[in-house]
């Protein structure tokens, strides 16, 4: 099977298998791997859109590789027939990182959780959106450590009562987009797990950037953190509360769009009545802005998902990535100094012998 190109256009990707022709379906990104996560997980509705969309992306899944840490979303490459690394907590950026490096012509993605990513692994991840290693990152964020059983996490709200803070936890929790945006990575995005619709065209845009993709992807845990995103979720608050951006439109949201954005003097993005505000005075969202300053400000807009919350493409940028840095730096090394010799290497500089 060879790879035909991307094609992010929604129809399905054409291989060639055997000397054949054959065409992509869910069935060939799905493994024989029973599926195991709580009855009711939002992972589900997660892993159905990725399996879902991964056909419409024209790339084989012997040139697809999924990576993750330690947790519930780090069961994710079991259940991909795609080549896969279930590595150590946090790690899977930096794993990820050797690998998309050692092999640009693969497809690396990165799935990880609030507690994965943003705990023991938060430096890891801040540094391969800094680098811009061309990965797709996608971080469950249900703000809640649901595999060691309900402890909070980097991301659980202050007051937040676990078995772990069985008085309230004092902890100021992490804005994962503003974190994103903070290291400059040049496509930052955030999406629901149950808008299927949503989630797909997101990961479908991700994919089509090159250099590091990260999606916060807000992801129910029923048994631990049930309803935390509620007001996004619930039939009453998804009408009012989901601010969705669209690259070139004044930000306007609820039942009738009579609710906007607009930046005032300070900086800041507030939230208005349009029919006070005025149309004129809306905020016009750039998502190919090259200065995050403004992606910045909307992510700070909401506090967490208890109220409007933009959700959508905050940033994407262009610029080098890691990997094609890495690679001309060594072509040049090469065309300067010849083929590579281990042996010379290892007998330059200071040596010395042992007795």
């Amino acid at each position: 099977m060879t790879e035909s190109g991307n094609d992010l256009n929604g129809t399905r990707g054409i291989t060639e298998a055997g000397g054949g022709v054959g065409t992509l379906t869910r069935d060939d990104f799905a493994s024989d791997q029973e599926v195991r996560w709580c009855p009711g997980c939002g992972d589900y509705a997660i892993l159905a859109a990725i399996q879902g969309v991964m056909p419409d992306l024209g790339i084989p899944p012997e040139k697809t590789v999924f990576v993750s840490g330690i947790g519930c979303s780090s069961r994710f490459p079991y259940y991909m027939n795609t080549y896969g690394v279930h590595g150590i907590h946090g790690r899977a950026p930096a794993i990820a990182t050797g690998i998309a490096s050692a092999r640009p012509d693969l497809t690396v993605w990165v799935v990880t959780g609030d507690g994965d990513g943003l705990s023991i692994g938060g430096n890891h991840l801040i540094h391969a959106l800094r680098r811009n290693v061309n990965l797709k990152i996608l971080l469950f964020n249900n703000q809640i450590y649901g595999l060691t059983k309900g402890q909070y996490s980097p991301t659980s709200e202050e007051g937040k009562v676990t078995k772990s803070t069985p008085f309230g936890s004092v902890d100021h929790p992490f804005n994962p987009i503003s974190l994103a945006l903070g290291a400059e990575a040049s496509f930052v995005a955030r999406t629901l797990d149950v808008d299927r619709k949503h989630l797909t065209s997101v990961v479908r845009r991700a994919a089509a950037h090159r250099g590091s993709s990260f999606i916060e992807i807000y992801q129910n845990c029923n048994i631990f953190n049930d309803g935390a995103f509620i007001a996004l979720t619930g039939k009453e608050g998804r009408s009012t509360n989901r601010i969705y951006l669209e690259h070139g439109k004044p930000i306007r949201f609820g039942p009738d769009a009579s609710k906007g954005v607009r930046i005032t003097p300070d900086g800041r993005a507030e939230i208005v009545a349009v029919g006070e505000a005025g149309d004129a005075n809306l905020l016009v969202h750039d998502e190919h802005r090259d200065d995050p300053s403004l992606a910045f400000a909307l992510s700070r807009l909401a506090d967490g998902p208890t109220g409007p919350t933009p959700l959508g493409i905050f940033r994407a940028v262009d610029r080098p990535a890691y990997g094609d840095g890495m690679e001309h730096q060594l072509r040049s090394a090469a065309d300067q100094q010849g083929p590579g010799d281990l042996s010379r290497l290892l007998n330059s500089g200071d040596v010395w012998t042992v007795n």
